[in-house]
This record gives structure tokens, sequence and C-alpha cells, in this order.
């Protein structure tokens, strides 16, 4: 499968002088399967340019996974063309919750004074389903989702295909109420997302002084991210959800130290930026 980031910002869009190399859209990854089956993961600010870039020649069936309903994570959708395309067979993916449906939540944010467009006058084709802690099919791949340690419903998902593995765990926070360097695989969160993970997109919002302040808070550190990635024994690692307070020139130090904590010569590690295209 081939994968490109749209948008890899957390919490807030961040546009302007200082964020120009990493980008400042929120959440968004397209992921190319070998079938041609066409996925999203996320819809922060990032899908914009996504559907700008899809053009006319969109497919008719796109597969959107939400980790979770944050407004980072939403608030592009509504500027997504292809949902304004009454061909469009758009399939949303999201967290169970007790309390109201998929659907009936991103209503809410479909709904005035929010949004001067009712859901239910969206043009497109809009099936919803709940992301069960169970695999399923869309094409050629096999996808899983499991819940993770954030505040409200969120899941990870774990994307295979021909035996090699996408793990998506942003917004996460493993170490909370677990030391890392001791706990069992089994008890920690997102470990089966991760586990042998060829590729892993994971939360890497604080450094280890910032989040001393922000536990509880549903995000991880660099010291964290390391411990994960290296106990899921991934491949590689990419940084994802980047501050909305740090600049280009605070993420890169950040990840060298990523690299020093990984203790290896060619550590496998790099920051998501926009426009970043890989092959899993």
């Amino acid at each position: 499968m081939r994968a490109r980031i749209w948008g890899c910002r957390g919490s807030l869009a961040t546009p302007g002088p200082e964020t120009v190399r990493y980008g400042g859209n929120t959440s968004c990854i397209e992921l190319r399967l070998g079938d041609g089956s066409f996925v999203v993961l996320d819809a922060g600010t990032g899908i914009r340019e996504l559907g700008r870039a899809l053009g006319a020649d969109r497919p008719s069936r796109i597969d959107l996974l939400l980790t979770h309903l944050h407004l980072d994570h939403l608030e592009g959708l509504p500027f997504f063309a292809p949902i304004w395309d009454e061909g469009t067979e758009l399939h949303i993916w999201g967290p169970p919750s007790p309390v109201k449906s998929l659907e009936d939540r991103i209503a809410i944010y479909f709904s005035p004074p929010l949004f001067p467009v009712h859901l239910s006058e969206i043009p497109a084709h809009l099936v919803f389903h709940d992301a069960l802690d169970s695999e399923w099919r869309i094409g050629s791949a096999s996808i899983a989702a499991h819940p993770i340690s954030h505040p409200g419903p969120t899941v990870g998902y774990r994307v295979e295909e021909d035996e090699r593995v996408l793990a998506y765990l942003t917004d996460h926070e493993p170490a909370l109420g677990t030391d890392l360097h001791t706990a069992s695989p089994d008890w920690v969160s997102g470990y089966a997302v991760g586990q042998g993970a060829d590729v892993l997109v994971h939360d890497c919002q604080y450094t280890e002084e910032e989040y001393a302040g922000r536990v509880g808070w549903g995000h991880s550190s660099t010291e964290d991210v390391v411990t994960f990635a290296q106990l899921a024994k991934a491949e590689e690692l990419i940084l994802f959800h980047h501050d909305p307070m740090h600049t280009d020139d605070d993420l890169e130090p950040m990840l060298a130290r990523v690299r020093e904590l990984w203790g290896e010569p060619d550590p496998p590690c790099r920051l998501a930026h926009e426009g970043l295209e890989f092959e899993v």
C-alpha cells in the first residue's frame, strides 16, 4: 500500500511561516491499496487539500477511518470535495459510543450554528459503521480497530495488506498509569495495533519535560513513543500529531532526542510532514 500525509499537526491547525517545513494542517493520511481501494485516515484540515488533489477523477467509493471525533480530526470533512458529489459513496468508520450513534455524533458538527448544512443534506451517499474490536476487510486489506488511551472513545487502526502492516496511533498515551519499561505488552494500550508493524505512525506531541505537566491529556512524550515502538518491535517510526505550539525548529530537536533514545547508529525514525509519501 502507498501512503501520503496531508496533515500531521495536532489539536489546532497552525498555518504560518514557522510551520512550513512540516505543515500546519491537522491529521489526515491517504492510503492507496494494491487493488485500487481508497482509504483515508482521519478528516482533519488536511483532507481539504486531498479532495482538491483528487479533482474530478476521484474514486466512487472512499472509506474514511476516524480515530475519534475531536474537532481536529473531523473539522476538514465539510470541505472535502467528494462529499458534495452525489456520485460518491463515503463509508465512515469510527469508535462506537454507548450514548449516540456515529452518525448522530457527526451530525452535531454538521448543523447550525456550527455549520450551515445539515448532515442529511449532504449529496454524497454516506454509510456509517462502528469500528468494532474485530477485523474486517476493505478491498485487499484487513482492517482492525482497538480502543486506545485518549479522552473519549478513541481507536487505533491496523491496516494489513500482503503481510505488510501500517499501524496508526495518533492521539495516544500508552504510558498513562503504566510503566512501559516493565509492563506486560498485552496490558499496554495500543500494543495490539502496533505489534510488529512495518510502519508505525504514532503521536509524539510532547518533550519529556512538557509531558510531566500534561499527564492524562492523551498524548505521548519523546521517551514514551520510543519505548512503545521498541516494545511493539515496529520496523519504522513516523512521529505524528505535532503540538500546535511547536515550530519547525522545535520539532527537529525532538526528532534528535527520539533517535538518541532509540540507541542505534541509524534509528528508523522520522518526522511526519505534509506531502510525505511512503510505501508499506
